[in-house]
């Protein structure tokens, strides 16, 4: 299991972003050389855990629980034979781009080391908006990436340090539940009566997927 690439957003003028401004920072590009890697600070505040990488949207992305986000190489492959056209690193906005590491697959709480220093601990799926959709320029793109159900996860920074294409990534915890990132992704998309199971997950759940499920809960009963 490795890092393929690090990538960067910068802040970028579009026609198709909400932002008040018309700025994105989705089009990320792999860099070289060694990426400091950091929790940031609240959600709504703070911008990306990865330095040099600008968020332009704090209120839906950013903040200590989305960092960093990572995608699997293999699922751009995947959506490359299903597009027909080829994908690049950092084109679905990601940070990391990872080979051999079922992202998706991982458990909400599963904790990676990168290289010799970084610690990240996966906390949620990435939901599609309508500027990735642009972005990507597919059809129809959130509807599609909603049905596939691999997301891609957010991370939480634990231990702070540097990072650069090549580390190993290393799984040094998975926790004793079974709630995965696309089981967490689907819970809040698609099938909301999933929600009572990610509590099982505790507080490494992203804090406003944990309060959805509670009231879920509280309305409708385990």
């Amino acid at each position: 299991m490795k890092l393929l690439s690090v990538n960067l957003g910068r802040r970028k003028y579009v026609s198709y972003t909400d932002h008040p401004e018309g700025v994105t920072g989705i089009d990320k590009q792999p860099v070289e050389g060694p990426v400091r890697v950091a929790a940031p600070g609240p959600k709504g505040v703070a911008g990306s855990g990865v330095a040099g990488d600008e968020v332009c949207s704090l209120r839906y992305h950013g903040g200590d629980e989305q960092a960093v986000y990572a995608v699997a190489r293999e699922d751009l492959d995947d959506w490359e034979r299903e597009l027909g056209r080829p994908l690049a690193n950092g084109g679905f906005g990601e940070n990391l781009t990872t080979s051999g590491l079922d992202v998706s697959g991982a458990l909400i709480g599963e904790r990676w080391r990168i290289g010799p220093e970084v610690v990240v601990e996966v906390t949620s799926g990435r939901i599609p908006c309508r500027t990735f959709q642009s972005h990507v320029g597919e059809k129809q793109w959130v509807k599609r990436f909603t049905a596939k159900g691999a997301p891609g996860a957010y991370l939480r920074v634990i231990e702070p340090g540097e990072i650069r294409a090549g580390d190993t990534v290393e799984i040094i915890h998975r926790p004793d539940h079974d709630v995965t990132v696309a089981l967490q992704f689907r819970a809040v998309t698609t099938e909301r009566t999933l929600l009572p199971r990610l509590l099982a997950a505790g507080e490494a759940l992203h804090s406003e997927t944990r309060e959805a499920a509670r009231k879920y809960v509280e309305r409708h009963g385990s």
